[in-house]
């Protein structure tokens, strides 16, 4: 029993100290408390070094998104271009075809001279990873010439140059004016 009492005391001994402890070292201007965690200095120090760290890499990810977008548009020039040759051949009764929603489609079974499936579904909708396309200046029946143009949703941001192709399936690129005719006047991409 005094083995269990001196036990009991010894434990409560060691509470004391540690709840009593912090309260009896507060006054104590001489002993300084062991400090745990960051001073504000510190937290402010990485959040500066976090800022200027995003300050850097946001504009160079603004670029490199663009770059994708238009790499992506120059793609789906070229996309369209021979699906217009594989439309032309394959319709040739019809021509070139008038409209994206032409190239595209959803029911290919079997495909038609109205939805031909050449194309995918997102680029038939005249939409595409920040640029918008259309078929423009379709001539003569069958139809013997169009423009395929490619220009950004939103100049500066999704894309910056402006793309067209027509039948000799050259495409060509502005960086300056929305293209409303593709034409030997715009220059090639290089």
């Amino acid at each position: 029993m005094a083995k269990r009492q001196s036990l009991i005391e010894a434990n409560f001994s060691r509470l004391l100290v540690l709840l009593i402890g912090p309260i009896l070292t507060l006054g104590n201007s001489s002993k300084m408390a062991k400090q745990k965690g960051f001073s504000l200095i510190e937290l402010l120090i990485v959040v500066a070094i976090i800022l200027i760290i995003a300050a850097i890499a946001i504009p160079n990810l603004l670029r490199a998104r663009i770059a994708a977008n238009e790499s992506s548009a120059v793609g789906s020039v070229r996309t369209v271009n021979t699906a217009q040759i594989t439309y032309s051949s394959t319709y040739s009764t019809v021509g070139f075809a008038s409209s994206l929603s032409n190239l595209a489609g959803t029911s290919c079974s079997p495909p038609a001279s109205t939805s031909s499936c050449l194309i995918d579904s997102q680029l038939g909708s005249g939409s595409k990873s920040g640029y918008s396309f259309g078929i423009a200046n379709t001539s003569g029946t069958p139809v013997s010439a169009y423009n395929i143009i490619a220009a950004p949703l939103q100049p500066n941001q999704s894309g910056v140059r402006y793309f067209c192709s027509f039948a000799d399936a050259v495409v060509r690129a502005n960086a300056t004016t929305a293209i409303s005719t593709c034409s030997y006047s715009q220059a090639p991409l290089n």
